[in-house]
């Protein structure tokens, strides 16, 4: 007879779990199912470098951000279930594991998606991992009666958004739906998402665990910023093959690092477990808000390889602006999201301003005084705002 830790559990009556589970963190699935979203995020922030390096940063930034938000969205609707409904049995892992599938067809179809708009691949991906949700949805409807309204709306409301998509590729396809109508079709559908969980909830809110859903948001922050590293890091790669090694180039390098380092202080500076306790009705916004902090990050990666290579065709303020308009946006918009859940903001709103309108004026001088420059300048004024914030905090 095995030990109590070793059995398998085979079948566990799915049920809400406790909001104030005591020590609820994330388990070995949840973690196995992030690091299917490294390849992913990988591949849309290459293709996006790829076009600022070429001179394309504006054209590529609606395809980007279209092809973050299926990668973002698919992550989020797993999160949230799971801290609610997480059984860990032989089921459960198995539909988790063909959402990890999912995740992985779509990952394969981002360079047609955002080179070609190609969307075939990625909406097949998303067909695999919805279908697999909704499974989970029906089950916990079926085995958790006072919830079951909740779970049939969350069930019903993605199965409509998914044919949505589905008809939307089709009739792109066939040549129906006009170029024109394709990024407001997009635009509308994305609505049609972020309206399901709010309809669904309106019945019995879910029994989404504070603590864990920080923890969660902070584990795939961390993701992003391990991918803007591995970013650069291909950047730097490029530039060795090329034999461009040069004073400059090892700048950029370093001020990368340190730009990121600033972020994730800044970011970890407040623990948004007991805001969201206090404050479940933000949830909403706080969760919805993160879209634009982890598109920021993965942005701000394309930025720093292309800067590390020094694309040719690309002009020194564009490869400036490529890194300095994600971290000013990442610092806004990290400010927002903890001011909606905090008594009292950690980051001060004037200093993040002061910080935000340095970093977007400093590209301007990139022709003078060079993109190594600029790329430092941004990084120096993000660890300013660190040391100021946790000066401030202390007195």
């Amino acid at each position: 007879m095995p030990p109590p830790s070793a059995r398998i559990r085979i079948r566990v009556r799915m049920r809400a779990r406790p909001i104030d589970e005591p020590h609820r963190v994330s388990s070995q699935l949840e973690l196995l199912f992030d690091l299917t979203f490294v390849v992913a995020v990988a591949s849309a922030t290459a293709q996006f470098a790829h076009d600022i390096a070429g001179g394309h940063a504006l054209a590529g930034l609606v395809p980007f951000l279209q092809v973050f938000f299926a990668i973002w969205w698919a992550w989020m609707n797993f999160t949230w279930f799971a801290s609610s409904y997480d059984t860990d049995d032989v089921a459960y892992r198995v539909l988790t594991m063909v959402q990890m599938g999912g995740v992985l067809v779509l990952a394969a179809g981002v360079p047609a998606a955002m080179g070609d708009a190609d969307y075939g691949v990625v909406t097949l991906g998303y067909l695999i991992m919805r279908m697999a949700l909704v499974s989970q949805w029906l089950r916990a409807g079926a085995e958790d009666p006072e919830s079951r309204r909740t779970a049939l709306r969350y069930a019903a409301g993605i199965s409509f958004a998914q044919v949505g998509w589905v008809l939307r590729f089709f009739l792109a396809e066939s040549g129906v739906l006009p170029s024109s109508v394709a990024l407001p079709s997009f635009l509308l559908l994305v609505v049609l998402e972020l309206a399901v969980p709010r309809w669904a909830e309106r019945v019995r809110p879910t029994t989404w665990h504070p603590h864990h859903i920080a923890e969660r948001y902070g584990l795939f922050t961390i993701i992003l910023l391990g991918e803007s590293v591995l970013a650069a890091s291909r950047g730097v790669e490029g530039a060795l093959k090329a034999g461009e090694i040069s004073g400059p180039f090892v700048v950029i390098a370093v001020s990368g690092l340190v730009l990121l380092f600033a972020l994730w202080w800044l970011y970890f500076l407040m623990e948004a477990g007991e805001g969201l306790s206090d404050r479940r009705h933000r949830s909403y916004l706080w969760g919805y808000g993160h879209y634009g902090i982890f598109a920021a990050l993965a942005a701000l990666g394309a930025g720093l390889e292309a800067a590390v290579e020094q694309g040719g065709h690309a002009a020194p303020a564009a490869l400036g602006y490529a890194v300095a308009i994600p971290a000013g946006v990442f610092l806004i918009l990290l400010w927002a999201v903890h001011a909606l859940v905090a008594t009292e903001p950690v980051i001060r709103p004037v200093a993040v301003l002061g910080c935000v309108a340095a970093i977007l004026l400093l590209p301007l001088a990139t022709p003078v005084a060079g993109v190594a420059a600029s790329v430092a300048a941004i990084a120096a004024v993000c660890v300013l705002l660190v040391a100021v914030t946790i000066t401030a905090a202390r007195s």
